[in-house]
């Protein structure tokens, strides 16, 4: 492992959008679960944004399953701007496939058929997020939007990621530092 991936690994942090960036845009508000950040680069998925016009019997639809009980049906969320039609799930341990990358303090990613297909039926893990898209930021592109604050970093958690109501998200990533941004407004610069 190079001083990079050592001393500045972003990997299972939440990254929270500050004002800087537009409500217009994707990221405007956003809260983004690092799932990997390295010299390469980092990669992440937004765990705050539901989709509204897809749903995950919509997703179901795409897979060869062969069923005619009722699905199980959860929210899917917008991972971020690339690859919008690829699947990806956040998750808990408690399941572990081939092809299951596990991030660390219980949580993992998949982007399997399979793990949909479990889900889909009730048998995936106990704690889920599934987003289409995701995020991912050039080498030292990360570290320089954090340097402009655009991003503010805190630890990532599954109870942040699972248990929180989608529209608190944002507020609740920020609460865990003491952060309030309405005393900031119109403040721009680096300390």
């Amino acid at each position: 492992m190079d001083k990079f991936d050592d001393k500045y690994a972003l990997t299972g942090k939440l990254l929270v959008a500050t004002p800087n960036l537009n409500d217009d845009d994707i990221f405007g508000r956003s809260v983004v679960y690092v799932c990997s950040h390295t010299s390469r680069g980092a990669m992440g998925v937004i765990i705050n944004k539901p989709l509204e016009q897809y749903t995950f019997s919509d997703l179901t639809m795409q897979l060869p399953l062969q069923s005619y009980e009722r699905l199980n049906e959860i929210n899917l969320y917008t991972g971020g701007p690339l690859e919008q039609i690829r699947g990806m799930v956040l998750h808990s341990t408690d399941y572990v496939k081939d092809g299951t990358i596990v991030v660390g303090n219980g949580i993992a990613i998949s982007s399997t058929t399979e793990i949909i297909a479990d889900i889909a039926f009730n048998h995936g893990p106990d704690d889920k997020l599934v987003a289409l898209g995701y995020s991912f930021w050039q080498p030292k592109q990360l570290e320089t939007e954090i340097y402009n604050n655009d991003w503010i970093v805190v630890n990532g958690y599954k109870d942040l990621l699972f248990r929180t109501k989608d529209e608190e998200k944002w507020q609740r990533a920020l609460d865990e530092i003491g952060l309030k941004f309405d005393n900031f407004i119109g403040i721009t610069g680096n300390a």
